[in-house]
């Protein structure tokens, strides 16, 4: 194995990373709204304080889950994408370039996601919460879709002619294929944020996220399962099955923990699930790193995208040094903040009074 090839693979880690890692994060976002309400299910495990819970309350509780962690899960691709510019600028060059709109949008939903995570405490208001919840909401939705319709094109293949360059428009990109990626994704990752919820918290949220857990697990097995096999049979080879089994394994597995409410091995099998999916995107594409729809001769690939030996040689020897001590340090994090939260442990907001309520 060569150093372009090592750093395919390395690339290929990262996005695996970054996926069942932040895809929790955005799972998380996009549940707030509906597990944010008062519980009204009368179940006589519940205690009345969580009965009559704020859902304000609810709602804090659930960011809190993925308050220690959610910006470090986002540096995992922000280093895939400079991997992929100082590895393989023309793979970086072209993809960038065709997708710049999905990917505008992307960035968008991040920053907007990040401003509202870190905004929504500092003012004591129910407006401003309000306005900083649809932020989250957006800033979850809109990534979850669109990553799995960016991927899904990156597998199919996109127009390039003969200069590497994108000729085609941006609704190109919205084809069958690509929008069920982009609905794998989505399912996969509110099913994802809905398991991380019960595994990290306690009491009714915990009952009412496993209740989530168990509804959207079927359906995602379903779409997860036909995008799947549209991938395999139409670009993949033998070899690349071993991912798709791994990948549809895990989901049944995904299944059955739900609906008998085992919370710890349904994260695994998430986990894995959506790994195995990213994982096979990668597999099929391989040697190709961007192929043309046009023609087979514009195929951008490892070979003829590749960075020079010595850049490759150099950012080797810095993933060596670094990249255990980022990990060691992710990990810890994980372990600090490994306990579960409940409604009651929530204190009260602490934030700034609105120029609105001072002039009351």
């Amino acid at each position: 194995m060569g150093l372009p090839e090592l750093w395919f693979l390395i690339i290929a880690f990262l996005f695996v990373g970054y996926f069942v890692l932040e895809g929790f994060d955005f799972g998380v976002g996009m549940l707030m709204p509906f597990l944010g309400r008062s519980h009204t299910g009368g179940d006589e495990s519940v205690s009345p304080t969580e009965e009559i819970a704020d859902p304000d309350a609810r709602r804090r509780t659930i960011l809190n889950t993925i308050g220690p962690v959610w910006d470090g899960n986002e540096v995992w691709v922000i280093t895939a994408g400079a991997a992929l510019f100082a590895a393989f600028g023309g793979w970086y060059a072209t993809m960038f370039s065709a997708f710049y709109l999905p990917l505008f949008l992307i960035l968008i939903g991040l920053i907007t996601r990040v401003c509202a995570i870190e905004w929504r405490g500092k003012i004591d208001d129910p407006k401003w919460r309000k306005a900083a919840d649809v932020g989250i909401g957006l800033g979850s939705w809109i990534p979850a879709i669109l990553w799995g319709v960016a991927f899904a094109n990156v597998v199919r293949g996109i127009p390039i002619d003969a200069e590497y360059q994108y000729t085609a428009g941006f609704f190109n990109l919205l084809n069958p294929y690509a929008l069920l990626g982009g609905l794998t994704t989505l399912l996969a990752f509110l099913t994802h944020g809905a398991v991380f919820l019960a595994l990290k918290t306690s009491g009714v949220l915990k009952q009412d996220a496993m209740t989530y857990a168990a509804r959207l697990a079927i359906p995602t097995l379903v779409v997860a399962a036909v995008f799947l096999l549209w991938t395999q049979f139409a670009y993949g080879n033998g070899w690349t099955w071993i991912p798709v089994l791994i990948g549809a394994v895990a989901a049944v597995v995904m299944v059955v923990a739900t609906q008998i409410r085992r919370e710890g091995i349904a994260f695994a099998a998430t986990f894995v699930a959506i790994g195995g999916t990213v994982a096979t995107l990668f597999a099929v594409l391989y040697p190709n790193v961007l192929p043309s729809s046009t023609s087979e001769a514009y195929n951008l690939t490892i070979a003829n995208t590749s960075s020079s030996n010595y850049t490759l040689t150099i950012m080797t020897w810095a993933a060596v040094l670094i990249t255990p001590v980022v990990m060691a340090y992710q990990a810890w994090t994980y372990w600090v903040f490994r306990k579960r939260l409940s409604v009651e442990q929530i204190p009260a907001p602490t934030g700034l009074p609105s120029l609105r309520m001072r002039s009351q």
